[in-house]
């Protein structure tokens, strides 16, 4: 190494990176790039020698190649893992092996990048790491804390809301993608929100979408944006959900409702992190993390050809599974004094409390709507209750009924498979909760149907039963 680089080294005062590869030309660049980032760094040409200056030096972050002499890139982000679980280390992988990447990623490495090495990804990359060792943040803290995206979701003591809060900080210090599986009701939504404020990309946008919304004719113009005289109406360019979320998180909601043909474009513009508007000569370069979920089953889906296969291993990278409410019924007295607390705020009332009768009513009860479902118990039976405490028959549950039957706002058969005999089942209250949804939001069907659990193509299959389409 010249003399001059050497000088201007020895003026970065900590260093804050440790980078790992058998390639001297190679750490000599990284160790460039970095050092005009403002950063110092370490360098080490095999494992044992990294796993020593792990043991003596402070860092930030570790970059560290797939292929070293006496192991690989794996083996030291499981070492890092096991002694030094807050470092993010990301892993250097040659063009197309994504596969090796992915890997990385399920033993927790932060991200990965792709030889040739840009400096515009290692500045994003270095960037985002950076952010979760800044000096006060601290993921145990917010995450138990009140972080205002809360919403009820993840309130609760019992050990499955716990595990979940763990994987929670877990992933939020990681860029893979996250697939967040749970039943309708749960509170996915803000499970996505959570991980994306307590990560590095809290700063950048979160961009939710609703996969079952779009109409398949627009998705490709929605998700990658269009350039003007594209298409008849397309009077000025226009960009899409991806560029939208550059910097920050883009949470495909219900993402198994994605018609198979935009799955295909989907996939790709994940893994290249690229996306080409329609009408566009050439690909633009996106920086997102891609987090997604649903209520129906993935791999059912894949084994099926209703999913494809590629996608769901792109996506499913880490996955976190959403507890239904039936499962930590303990859970329960914390849920509802959090929401009538927020009820009573939003109303300006008093704050109301359950009588024992109606509390061991709401622990008895299978909760098919999950969390939704109790918010919404709790709501009218503020409106029906004539004292502060709230009475078991204001609660309206029928406990004697096959109660525990899925209701609306559990899992959702596919459109179409209702007979006849289930629609006349449930062509009473669930017929009066849909006019009400779309009362409420002025008849925009997205909305309504988002608010009821289900599908936007399902709550149209109800509509055009009862002759209401129009």
């Amino acid at each position: 190494m010249n003399s001059g680089f050497s000088e201007r080294r020895s003026r970065v005062a900590d260093n804050n990176v440790l980078i790992v590869d058998d390639e001297e030309d190679i750490r000599e660049l990284l160790e460039l790039s970095l050092l005009r980032m403002g950063l110092g760094a370490d360098t080490a040409g095999s494992l044992a020698e990294a796993r020593l200056l792990l043991e003596n030096t402070h860092y930030r972050l570790c970059l560290t190649d797939m292929r070293l002499p006496d192991g690989d890139g794996l083996d030291l982000v499981e070492h890092i893992q096991r002694h030094r679980p807050n470092l993010p280390v990301a892993v250097i992988t040659a063009f197309g092996s994504i596969e090796t990447a992915i890997r990385a990623l399920k033993l927790g490495a932060f991200d990965f990048v792709t030889k040739p090495v840009e400096l515009q990804a290692l500045r994003k990359l270095v960037h985002h790491a950076l952010k979760l060792q800044s000096p006060g943040s601290n993921l145990s803290e917010t995450i138990s804390g009140n972080t205002g995206t809360d919403k009820g979701g993840l309130i609760g003591r019992s050990s499955a809301m716990t595990q979940l809060r763990d994987l929670i900080e877990k992933f939020a210090r990681n860029q893979a993608p996250v697939f967040i599986q749970g039943e309708s009701g749960t509170g996915k939504e803000v499970i996505a929100r959570l991980i994306h404020s307590l990560g590095a990309r809290a700063a950048g946008p979160f961009v939710p979408v609703n996969c079952g919304a779009i109409p398949p004719e627009l998705m490709e113009s929605e998700f990658f944006g269009y350039r003007k005289g594209s298409f008849t109406g397309a009077s000025a360019d226009k960009d899409g959900l991806f560029q939208a979320a550059n910097g920050g998180t883009l949470f495909l909601d219900e993402v198994a409702d994605l018609p198979l043909a935009m799955q295909v474009k989907l996939l790709r513009a994940i893994q290249e992190r690229a996306v080409r508007p329609v009408g566009a000569p050439a690909e633009q370069a996106v920086d997102v993390r891609i987090l997604s979920a649903s209520h129906r089953d993935l791999a059912k889906l894949v084994s099926e050809n209703r999913f494809r296969q590629d996608l769901y291993f792109r996506i499913n990278v880490l996955t976190l599974r959403v507890p239904p409410l039936r499962e930590r019924l303990e859970d329960i007295p914390d849920l509802a004094a959090h929401l009538l607390a927020r009820l009573a705020e939003r109303d300006g009332g008093p704050v109301r409390t359950l009588s024992s009768g109606s509390l061991s009513a709401l622990h008895q009860y299978s909760f098919p709507g999950n969390v939704r479902e109790l918010e919404n118990l709790l709501e009218r039976a503020c409106a029906l209750a004539e004292s502060n405490e709230i009475a078991t028959e204001d609660l309206g549950i029928d406990l004697t009924a096959p109660s525990n039957l899925p209701s609306m706002s559990a899992a959702p058969a596919e459109e179409g498979s209702e007979t006849a005999g289930d629609m006349e089942e449930i062509s009473g209250d669930e017929r009066a909760q849909i006019l009400k949804a779309l009362d409420e939001t002025r008849w925009n069907r997205s909305a309504a149907a988002r608010n009821l659990g289900m599908t936007l193509r399902q709550l149209r299959y109800r509509l055009q039963k009862w002759g209401m389409d129009e």
